[in-house]
């Protein structure tokens, strides 16, 4: 049987969602919603659903609503995320959310007691970690084909001019890549801050903290660091440059640009193995079709929701070590994330 779905926010990531669900066969794409009329009325007439303006003339319409995305905005990227999803996650709807989870921390663990006190399934579009690369590294790590895990260095930067607050860039940016890190080895306990702003393209200082060095030790021992910047470009010069390395016992890997190219070295052996486009999987952009693809088959398999692949409760855990690393670098001091 399948799905009907909703998408509250249309711009372009929540018309990446629509057009996902849309092309997809047991999916049925009922709603579309925006606070504004034209893009809501726009994304209705593309995908032959149902426009509304507010979530509960949506709910109000009784369109037998299984799942929604919530792709909305506002301050630093998630602002606007709490009260649409409350409300879907109160009428027993399953919500994707897009990231970050909330900017909020109190929003955030809001929002995942709910789906815990409906027993609905929330995720977020936590969408790095679900490429075939980031698949097969993960097996490797399971087997203990890297032995004990040590080290974890993650580098994840973007050339992004905006300015919209001092925490832009570590709010919006790096729920992915805490997220990834967390994917390989677990929760992060204690976080180590330095933050510098860069300048803009006048040669003024950003409001934005746009640059960023994290060192973290996660709870089994492992240590690690995270570099993230808005001032950088990748290869390419317009999108970045993403890469993952984790450094075991027996071995190491590294993972280039979420799922382009993976390498494992063997720390007795001068042998490298290469694979290069994973599952054909060719670059970043497809990485929405396979997260929202997953999201849609646990849902089609009625998943429990504890079950769900890059959930909502992962995407607070992600948030706490943000603002974790945000106290560190205001107090000058190693904070642990459960003090968040």
């Amino acid at each position: 049987m399948a799905l009907n779905i909703a998408v509250v926010g249309l711009g372009g990531i929540g018309n990446r969602h629509a057009t996902i669900y849309d092309d997809h066969t047991e999916c049925n794409l009922v709603a579309v919603c925006d606070i504004d009329p034209k893009r809501a009325d726009a994304a209705a007439s593309r995908y032959g659903a149902k426009a509304f303006y507010t979530v509960r003339d949506m709910l109000d319409a009784d369109l037998d609503i299984a799942v929604a995305s919530v792709a909305t905005a506002g301050h630093e990227n998630g602002g606007d995320h709490y009260e649409p999803t409350m409300e879907l996650l109160a009428a027993g709807i399953h919500v994707l959310g897009e990231k970050p989870i909330s900017n909020d921390i109190g929003e955030a663990r809001e929002m995942v007691a709910k789906a815990k006190e409906k027993n609905v399934r929330y995720g977020i579009d936590l969408n790095h970690r679900f490429t075939p690369a980031a698949a097969r590294a993960k097996a490797w790590v399971d087997e203990g084909r890297l032995g004990e895990i040590n080290i974890i260095n993650m580098t994840m930067w973007i050339n992004n001019p905006r300015e919209t607050s001092p925490w832009f860039h570590i709010r919006a940016l790096h729920p992915h890549s805490i997220d990834v890190m967390r994917y390989f080895c677990g929760d992060i306990e204690k976080v180590h801050a330095f933050f510098k702003r860069g300048l803009d393209k006048d040669g003024n200082r950003r409001v934005c903290w746009s640059n960023m060095q994290l060192n973290t030790r996660f709870k089994d021992g492992t240590v690690g660091n995270l570099t993230g910047s808005y001032d950088a470009t990748g290869p390419g010069g317009s999108y970045g440059l993403e890469r993952l390395e984790v450094v075991g016992s027996d071995a190491r890997f590294v993972l280039e640009e979420a799922c382009e190219r993976l390498y494992f070295h063997p720390r007795r052996s001068m042998e490298l193995e290469r694979y290069d486009y994973i599952g054909g999987m060719m670059g970043f952009n497809e990485t929405f079709q396979s997260r929202i693809g997953r999201w849609i088959e646990q849902n089609l398999e009625n998943a429990s929701p504890e079950d769900i692949e890059g959930s909502g409760e992962e995407a607070l855990k992600a948030q706490r070590v943000i603002e974790a690393a945000i106290k560190s670098w205001q107090t000058d001091t190693v904070v642990a994330v459960d003090e968040v």
